[in-house]
């Protein structure tokens, strides 16, 4: 499972699984956005299982989903494909984008600046 890839409507139902750390069809699908059939959303957890993203358990007449992968290695995965499709594979560029939004805090902007040197330190 090195390829960590969800379509938009695999990662809202991740997104939840996440939060929560699991949930049933009908926890998840009141937590989505969407107003999404049973069936849909089952058919979501169902893909996530056959590509090892969730794992089932039952629980009384139902199963709970529990997630098998960690939001970070999502979020590295789903970075490396930004990286490359917008920023030409420059993690330069793509950080300059970050850093430019002033919806940042302060807070937020010195956390990152101490994460740089810290990883600068490992490269010395």
């Amino acid at each position: 499972m090195d390829e960590v890839s969800f379509t938009p409507r695999e990662l809202d139902v991740m997104s939840i699984l996440w939060r929560a750390g699991s949930g049933t069809v009908s926890e998840v699908r009141e937590a989505l956005d969407e107003d999404l059939a049973y069936t849909s959303v089952l058919s979501a957890l169902q893909t996530l299982e056959e590509k090892g993203f969730v794992r089932h358990e039952p629980e009384g007449r139902a199963y709970r989903y529990h997630p098998t992968v960690a939001p970070e290695k999502a979020g590295r995965s789903a970075l490396a494909r930004i990286r490359e499709a917008v920023f030409q594979g420059s993690a330069e560029l793509m950080f300059a984008q970050l850093v430019s939004d002033r919806r940042l805090k302060r807070e937020e902007l010195e956390r990152m600046r101490h994460l740089l040197a810290e990883r600068l330190e490992e490269e010395s």
